[in-house]
């Protein structure tokens, strides 16, 4: 299925029967309005349209958040966990833990500055460790180890286990490789 009947899935599921029209949705540092009866998703920073791929994750999101969002449980779970997560991990990796790694390989402590720029919080996990939320109610566990003698640098992204409930494996791929390129 192509990026634009996926859109427009989005938009069906998300139904034209709602209260309001218009939403305000935070996905990381930028805030975007969702305008039903237009159809757009503009992002406010720069007010634009969003890419697809953001809007698309951004309408399912919606979607889960007016069903109302499981709690967050606080068990972190690394994406092969994830339904399909072993079949997609080549890309995952590729999408969202290499450029995190190639960034920060030289320079661990640069993460250090995402958790003021994300309002993200530090955490004892690996050598450095910081969970963001990505959208309000979904926390993203970025940990990174330094190179040493013996390994090279590596990261990893987990998440909240109550993400299965909330977006299929593929939105995920697509907000972790968001992740890795904002920050």
């Amino acid at each position: 299925m192509g990026y634009e009947e996926a859109l427009n899935l989005a938009w069906d599921r998300l139904g034209t029967n709602q209260r309001q029209e218009s939403y305000a949705v935070r996905f990381l540092g930028d805030e975007y309005t969702v305008d039903i009866s237009g159809k757009s998703v503009i992002s406010l920073s720069c007010n634009v349209p969003a890419p697809v791929h953001v809007a698309i994750l951004i309408l399912h999101y919606l979607f889960a958040f007016q069903k109302g969002l499981p709690p967050p449980t606080e068990k972190w779970i690394s994406f092969p966990e994830l339904d399909g997560g072993k079949g997609y991990l080549p890309t995952f990796k590729k999408r969202a833990l290499d450029p995190i790694i190639r960034k920060y390989g030289n320079n661990p402590n640069g993460l250090l500055e995402l958790v003021e720029r994300f309002s993200a919080k530090r955490v004892q996990v690996g050598d450095i460790g910081i969970v963001l939320e990505a959208f309000v109610g979904i926390p993203v566990l970025i940990t990174f180890w330094k190179a040493d003698e013996e390994f090279s640098a590596e990261a990893n992204m987990l998440f909240d286990s109550h993400i299965r409930e909330i977006f299929p494996t593929e939105d995920i791929v697509v907000m972790a490789s968001f992740i890795a390129s904002s920050v």
